[in-house]
């Protein structure tokens, strides 16, 4: 049987949320700098990364900072500007790719750096690039169940030791042209933090309804992009080629319920200038109605959506319909409307 499933949300807004920045700029330019010899060798072109996939720069933590320290910073400033007390806090998830171990979870470290409350259930939520929403349609059912009042949702990426394993591996004398191309799209891996504080629409009339959305999976594709901390092997062209046909068959059983031709802003997954115009023309919508961070900050993973969203915050009027457009190696995809 396939199909898309839809969900709807009755009393869930959204309080706050935030980006956070790396602070180390990482040009395309310098990798490709980094990679002149084997482009050289194997004939290959430098300058894909920002003439292709339009990615001029990245940002890397400092060496100390953890995955779960970004994931804090971020969960501590979506607090701060929620006005949510962290003994409100009922739920903590963590939507993470990036993970220094297999266990305990990242969240038990945010939930310790926050100072959250013991009754506040905490876990991991992982699916690539997906779990963020993910975690918002999770944290709204619980709300909207009365189960608890708010939620926090963080997420910490870095790319630093990915790419810079990836470097030396390619940069080494016995690298392939193959090798070049597989693992071309972890070069355009970026770090940053996102969170977002959900809470019920009774108690926060000024926040932005959560209103609902789709969600659908296309998981014969799992195999086309592959990763851990030390190597990511992507199939550039499959993954393109079968999200963009996901994205399309959920857009079009989804659009007209929730009357999708209305909206007004996009705040799309963030990977390449190659990925946002394919979607944007299955779709059929209007790229300029699509915020743009990738060239800037590279793909950040599950961080992309609510970063972009917080990016576009002092754009957005009250009223505007935003639609988040999420797809995750799996391959697994969510939209989601929210009201500003």
């Amino acid at each position: 049987m396939t199909g898309t499933a839809l969900f709807h949300h009755d009393n869930t807004v959204i309080v706050s949320v935030c980006g956070i920045d790396a602070p180390t700029v990482v040009t395309s330019a310098e990798i490709d700098d980094r990679l002149s010899d084997t482009y050289e060798r194997l004939e290959l072109r430098p300058g894909l990364l920002e003439g292709l996939a339009g990615i001029t720069e990245r940002r890397w933590w400092d060496p100390d900072v953890a995955f779960t320290d970004a994931a804090a910073m971020a969960g501590a400033k979506a607090l701060a500007e929620s006005g949510v007390e962290p003994g409100d806090i009922g739920l903590l998830i963590d939507t993470s790719v990036a993970r220094a171990h297999l266990e305990p979870s990242s969240a038990v470290s945010v939930h310790s750096a926050l100072g959250l409350p013991t009754s506040c259930i905490n876990f991991d939520l992982g699916n690539a690039c997906l779990g963020f929403l993910n975690a918002m349609q999770l944290a709204a059912s619980m709300i909207d169940a009365g189960r608890i009042d708010h939620a926090l949702i963080v997420d910490g990426e870095g790319a630093r030791h990915t790419q810079e394993v990836t470097l030396d591996r390619l940069a080494s004398p016995d690298s392939t042209r193959e090798d070049v191309l597989s693992q071309f799209a972890t070069l355009t891996l970026g770090s940053g933090a996102a969170a977002m504080v959900l809470g019920r629409a009774d108690a926060h009339p000024d926040g932005h309804r959560f209103r609902g959305g789709a969600i659908r999976a296309a998981t014969e594709h799992h195999e086309l992009c592959i990763g851990d901390l030390d190597r990511m092997r992507t199939d550039a062209r499959g993954l393109l080629e079968a999200g963009v046909a996901l994205g399309g068959a959920l857009w079009a059983d989804a659009k007209e319920p929730f009357g999708w031709d209305g909206i007004d802003w996009y705040c799309a997954h963030q990977v390449s200038q190659v990925h946002t115009r394919a979607m944007a023309q299955a779709l059929g919508i209007d790229i300029a109605r699509v915020p743009l961070t990738f060239p800037t900050r590279g793909n950040m993973g599950p961080a992309a959506v609510p970063y972009t969203l917080a990016m576009q915050a002092d754009v957005l009027r009250s009223g505007d319909r935003v639609l988040l457009v999420g797809v995750g190696s799996g391959l697994n995809a969510c939209f989601a409307e929210v009201i500003w």
